[in-house]
């Protein structure tokens, strides 16, 4: 026998369904990923810390889960929800099921519900507050508790997934550049792609001091992806403010949105996010259209900066918009043009996704080869 499990909302929406992982209760911001495919790296990205995250392909587990796909040490999202898991797996690289993850990992799970017409809820009501519970099925009790669970908005959520000490990521002959990479919750095919560009990364804490980074020596600075809301992490934009200029910088995600208060700009919270692996996004510079990854609920909002056109004008100078999305034509990139920064919103090294933006990595290097030379 199945056993029953709820999802409450927050506006006193229920659906029910059954359980999956572990047993209990969970609360976070309901959201949903439009990816076919790539859920392990999904549950795995400590950018979705404080999130219940919906999977809207219908069918989610067919090829099983692996040691190779994490994106970090295990999963960061605070719940889990399907339409329908499969019962078997296939595929050559598999180890084991979705089913047995979850499960290990104490993931509370909800199966069987109607994900398409809780997507339609919260495209329309906007991303909110949700409870899985496999242990209270009373649904007014349940409303009562996600009402009384605080938002993401203004919360440091990068606190919960950063790391505690400074690492070297794996070292390979050959690199050419020391990057310091400031971990707000960083992916670790994004330090693969650092590492295929000659990169040798050293991964610091994101409470790290600029001071503490220059002393480093490092050719480029990483702003790493991350969870939650920017404003809720004032000691990396003042970090970063500090580093302005100093060395090359190079920020996606929550990166390139604390590069963007640093630069005195501001930031606001989508109605329901970008969230999966075919968001449309045309570089401005080259005029091309990119297929792109993308996990964020918060966007650069370019008219907080004095702005002609594409160009705005920062605290540290004249800033070009490089990119916009196409679906609804928020910010999806910035280059400086008086200091050597650039960002952008979505996610380059694309795993789970296409990758039509892996050339920013190329950028970077090229960025601190140009530095090396001038010093």
């Amino acid at each position: 026998m199945k056993k029953k499990a709820i999802l409450a909302l927050e506006d006193g929406t229920v659906f029910n369904g059954y359980s999956l992982g572990a047993e209990g209760e969970t609360l976070g911001e309901v959201v949903f990923n439009t990816s076919m495919s790539g859920y392990q790296e999904i549950l795995t990205d400590p950018s979705y810390a404080g999130q219940i995250v919906t999977m809207t392909y219908p069918l989610i587990g067919n090829y099983g889960v692996n040691s190779q796909d994490y994106e970090s040490k295990g999963p960061f999202v605070e719940g889990f929800v399907m339409r329908e898991c499969s019962n078997y797996y296939s595929n050559w690289r598999a180890e084991g099921s979705l089913k047995d993850f979850l499960k290990y990992y104490s993931i509370i799970c909800i199966e069987g519900i109607d994900t398409r017409a809780l997507t339609k809820h919260i495209r329309s009501a906007g991303a909110m507050r949700g409870i899985i519970s496999t242990v209270d099925l009373d649904k007014n009790r349940l409303i009562q508790k996600v009402n009384s669970f605080p938002s993401l908005v203004g919360q440091d959520m990068v606190k919960k997934v950063t790391v505690d000490s400074p690492y070297f990521w794996q070292k390979k002959p050959g690199e050419k550049y020391h990057v310091v990479a400031l971990d707000f919750g960083i992916k670790r095919n994004i330090l693969k792609c650092l590492e295929e560009f000659n990169c040798k990364i050293e991964v610091v804490p994101a409470f790290t001091s600029a001071k503490e980074v220059l002393a480093l020596e490092p050719h480029g600075i990483f702003l790493s992806n991350g969870p939650g809301d920017p404003q809720g992490v004032p000691y990396a934009v003042e970090t970063i403010k500090n580093l302005i200029g100093k060395r090359p910088m190079f920020g996606i995600c929550l990166g390139h949105q604390l590069l963007s208060l640093a630069l005195g700009g501001d930031t606001y919270k989508l109605k329901f996010g970008h969230r999966g692996a075919n968001q449309p996004v045309k570089n401005l510079i080259t005029d091309k259209i990119e297929i792109t990854a993308q996990n964020h609920g918060f966007v650069v909002n370019a008219d907080s900066f004095e702005r002609k056109g594409n160009k705005v004008f920062s605290d540290f100078g004249e800033v070009e918009i490089s990119h916009i999305n196409l679906n609804d034509n928020t910010v999806e990139g910035l280059r400086c043009l008086e200091v050597p920064a650039f960002s952008v919103q979505y996610h380059p090294e694309a795993s789970p996704g296409p990758h039509d933006s892996k050339y920013l990595f190329e950028d970077f290097g090229q960025m601190m080869e140009e530095s090396i030379k001038e010093r």
